[in-house]
């Protein structure tokens, strides 16, 4: 099983390295038979995956219709509830996705968690052909003694507090400690300690949430700790400059080995907080408080690297080192979750095993994203995989390898959707719970503040 859950991956995975210039995306308007006319089409994800994908599709098929389907009920996925609120810049997409929702071929229905309210089978009997894009939804676990004190959580769990996102927002991290650690060295752990560290009134003109930015005003931590198992060479988070590997690395050198001027040297004398780099330590233990009511700090296995190239490692060398701290926050990646028993899944690898984004053994179905090649990767990567397995989808419609004939689409979905007591969302009632984000953000000059409970949505949608 293992080496054929390797080969899909190895095969769904060279295309994703291609430029996808205008010449390598064959077009396929006006090439489709009466019979391909009005294909209808699912996306499960309203993520940037899902959004690329219904928008790749719309462009390249002149009457093919998509709807997509998301379990919250506003769209938008981890462009809403991942981007850190200091970095709106990042959140311009969404301008791109409103355009795609507002097709007359495209049609949202939040609200609707498939399986759950509907199954993957329901949907293929409705649609010509469903795409999964439902992302990465959970994290990766440490799997070491003490990970379940309190005191310890997710960094994903904490981005997703932050940033309003429902199922996380019972968190209430303690942050009553003076040293925060994260276990791990991506963008995401840049982005957890970055919002520790910030004064609350350089968030307080950002979408943060209301919670949140009361519990950072409170906040005790003064040091941030990043540990990494590997070196400063092998560092996961990235930076936006051309040839970024050897910038990054420049500045790390840098940093490290030059003397800060007068004025930077007083300036960092005068800091109130601090963070750094902990490399080659790979975390062994959670250190429980002499009650064993919280965390008092991580035990890390001091390693170094063997191998060259993509097969180094990090191994233990066999010394020990405690790092004291009051709040663990784990980033060690985030993974996707399997979302009906009739769809494949390889749970070592977090992925639908695909080729091309096609899901293997299930004919019409497909998948995109982080689902289909891993929790990896910028927005821009998840595009072009997203166009990768539009383009893939078209393809088999075009050689009639979908199923021919009519297929009643939302019609059918919705009334079973009724007979279960679901109430879906539309992208027009999204829009007003926008503009009372936005109403509610203006009176404390915020960009909007976000609504964090689905009831609340409903309620003043009049669900």
């Amino acid at each position: 099983m293992t080496s054929r859950c390797w080969r899909w991956w190895g095969r769904s995975a060279w295309p994703w390295t291609r430029p996808l210039s205008a010449g390598s995306t064959p077009s396929f308007r006006h090439q489709f038979s009466t019979q391909e006319k009005t294909p209808q089409i699912c996306v499960v994800g309203s993520g940037p995956a899902g959004f690329y994908t219904a928008q790749h599709l719309l462009k390249q098929h002149p009457q093919a219709h998509v709807d997509i389907y998301e379990k919250q009920p506003v769209p938008f996925g981890l462009v809403r509830f991942g981007v850190a609120p200091d970095h709106p810049e990042v959140k311009n997409v969404i301008n791109t996705f409103t355009q795609t929702a507002h097709s007359g071929r495209c049609a949202f229905w939040g609200n609707v968690e498939v399986g759950r309210d509907v199954t993957v089978p329901e949907l293929r009997e409705a649609y010509h052909a469903v795409v999964l894009s439902y992302g990465a939804e959970d994290h990766r676990a440490l799997e070491i003694p003490g990970e379940e004190l309190p005191g310890v959580c997710s960094a994903r769990a904490f981005v997703g507090w932050y940033n309003g996102l429902p199922e996380n927002q019972e968190l209430k991290p303690d942050l009553s400690c003076d040293t925060a650690v994260i276990l791990g060295q991506g963008n995401v752990a840049l982005d957890v300690a970055r919002i520790l560290l910030t004064p609350p009134e350089h968030l307080e003109k950002t979408d943060i949430t209301k919670a949140a930015l009361g519990v950072l005003r409170q906040s005790q931590v003064k040091t941030v700790w990043l540990v990494g198992r590997r070196g400063p060479l092998q560092v996961a988070f990235t930076i936006k400059v051309p040839r970024p590997r050897k910038r990054l690395t420049e500045l790390l050198l840098r940093t490290a080995m030059e003397k800060p001027g007068p004025e930077e040297a007083a300036r960092w004398a005068s800091a109130s907080r601090a963070w750094g780099l902990r490399f080659f330590r790979s975390p062994q233990q959670v250190l429980p408080s002499p009650d064993g009511r919280g965390a008092a700090g991580v035990r890390l296995a001091v390693t170094r690297l063997e191998g060259v190239g993509e097969a180094t490692r990090a191994v233990p060398t066999g010394a020990m080192e405690d790092l004291p701290c009051g709040l663990v926050l784990s980033s060690v990646g985030y993974k996707s979750r399997p979302i009906d028993p009739s769809v494949p899944f390889d749970c070592k690898l977090g992925v639908i095993p695909n080729v091309e984004g096609r899901v293997t053994d299930v004919p019409g179905l497909y998948c995109s994203g982080w689902v289909k090649r891993g929790p990896t990767g910028v927005i821009a990567t998840t595009m072009t995989d997203s166009f990768l397995t539009g383009q893939t989808l078209l393809q088999d419609l075009k050689a009639g390898l979908l199923p021919s004939g009519p297929r009643p689409g939302s019609a059918a979905i919705q009334a079973l959707l009724s007979s279960r007591g679901v109430q879906p969302v539309s992208f027009s009632d999204w829009e007003k719970l926008d503009a009372e984000e936005v109403a509610r953000g203006q009176s404390t000059g915020k960009p909007r503040e976000k609504l964090v409970d689905p009831q609340e949505m409903l309620r003043l949608l009049g669900h």
